[in-house]
């Protein structure tokens, strides 16, 4: 049962953190069940290699347990490097558990990595399998998620899957992705989440995890003092949302700035009113989204809420420089978020996500420089290019708004 995992969180004290910090870590804990965790070291990364060289290294270190979480594995390089990983870690005899979600992979090109694994003793499952996707309404509720957890204290959060794109070696070359790798405290409700989707996903009820391995004494020794929730929403509460309110609150909180990436621009009427408040009251907001699409739908409809934006003070910037697809957002150099959700219907309301919501001078001066360093590569949108559009970009953008759900 989801309780018996639950008995491990541990929440950190609040009482001497300043009022704003308060209301956002209790307002996102009343929605989400976040707990809050003040004893991290994190670490942000915004280049994929990096990313993964570090993440693989920790695989290979790993004595315990690794489980990973993603919405795509490819049948590529990268993919095939950490499937040859984690099936060496299960012979070695670790507790090593891989899903994905079941649009997110091709099990046909990967059956006989798959089965490899699955003969070291290496667990997989997939989100929402076939008669699922074909015969329910979850067919449209995606497991967005982007999660690994080794030996219970290390974890990593992000937009990065597993796939030879995210090293920039796809069609659309340099890749702009964000993630971070977490010790401490923050790894246990990062571990559960794993841990509940995984009882769900895999449904033997047969299966009893060792729940001594999974939550070891040593997970719960400080690292730093970097603090954080992971915020974690999906259909299953979708009427309170636990990323948009967090999204909400973080804009509502805004004094000075409110920066972003997201590749997909397509927020809820309640986001836009926020984004359009908060420039109205004087707040730096500001937006950087891809300027070649890899879905259409998607791209006409960043162009008219990048209008709609516009139009009231928000500043918008198309990226040159390859593709973006961080889903970061940073408020007054402290408030920091970093992880799966777009800033789209999907993510919103349909899709299951997870973020690391992080209260950090030093992470928010960090991701202030990359923004500032993707700017560079930007070339601003206005109103006034919008207003050019042809007739035939005009019925585009007009198709593209009554499918913005199922882009």
């Amino acid at each position: 049962k989801a309780e018996k995992f639950d008995e491990y969180l541990i929440e950190s004290d609040i009482t001497n953190l300043d009022e704003d910090t308060t209301k956002v870590i209790k307002a996102i804990k009343s929605v989400g069940g976040s707990v809050y965790s003040n004893n991290n070291d994190i670490q942000l990364f915004t280049d994929g290699n990096d990313f993964f060289e570090k993440m693989f290294e920790d695989i290979r270190n790993a004595k315990h347990f690794i489980h990973l979480e993603y919405f795509i594995l490819r049948n590529d390089q990268l993919g095939n490097e950490l499937m040859e990983l984690i099936t060496e870690k299960a012979h070695e005899g670790l507790d090593v558990r891989l899903v994905i979600d079941y649009l997110g992979i091709k099990q046909k090109e990967l059956i006989e990595p798959i089965h490899e694994f699955r003969a070291a003793g290496g667990k997989f499952t997939t989100f929402h399998r076939m008669a699922t996707v074909l015969l329910s309404p979850k067919k449209n509720n995606r497991n967005h998620r982007k999660l690994a957890i080794i030996d219970g204290d290390i974890a990593y959060c992000g937009g990065y899957n597993i796939g030879d794109e995210y090293l920039g070696k796809g069609e659309f070359g340099n890749w702009r992705d964000s993630g971070v790798r977490i010790r401490g405290g923050g790894c246990i409700p990062i571990n559960i989440r794993f841990l509940k989707d995984w009882n769900y996903a895999y449904r033997k009820s047969t299966e009893n995890i060792d729940m001594e391995k999974m939550f070891r004494k040593s997970m719960f020794t400080p690292y730093g003092e970097e603090r954080m929730q992971l915020v974690s929403g999906g259909p299953d509460i979708a009427w309170k949302n636990p990323v948009r309110l967090q999204y909400l609150e973080m804009i509502r909180v805004a004094k000075r700035k409110v920066w972003i990436h997201t590749p997909y621009l397509i927020p809820t009427d309640s986001l836009v009113d926020g984004l359009l408040l908060a420039a109205a009251s004087g707040v730096d907001v500001r937006i950087i989204i891809p300027d070649r699409p890899d879905h259409y739908f998607v791209y006409w409809n960043n162009l008219y809420f990048a209008n709609k934006l516009m139009e009231g003070g928000v500043r918008v910037y198309h990226y040159n420089n390859g593709f973006v697809h961080s889903k970061t957002i940073v408020v007054d150099d402290f408030f920091c978020s970093v992880g799966s959700a777009n800033m789209d219907d999907r993510s919103l309301v349909h899709n299951f996500e997870s973020n690391a919501m992080i209260y950090s001078e030093r992470i928010a001066k960090e991701m202030t420089e990359a923004f500032e360093k993707d700017l560079e590569f930007c070339t601003e949108y206005s109103c006034e290019e919008y207003k050019k559009r042809t007739p035939m970009m005009k019925l585009k953008i007009s198709i593209s708004k009554m499918f913005k759900t199922l882009s």
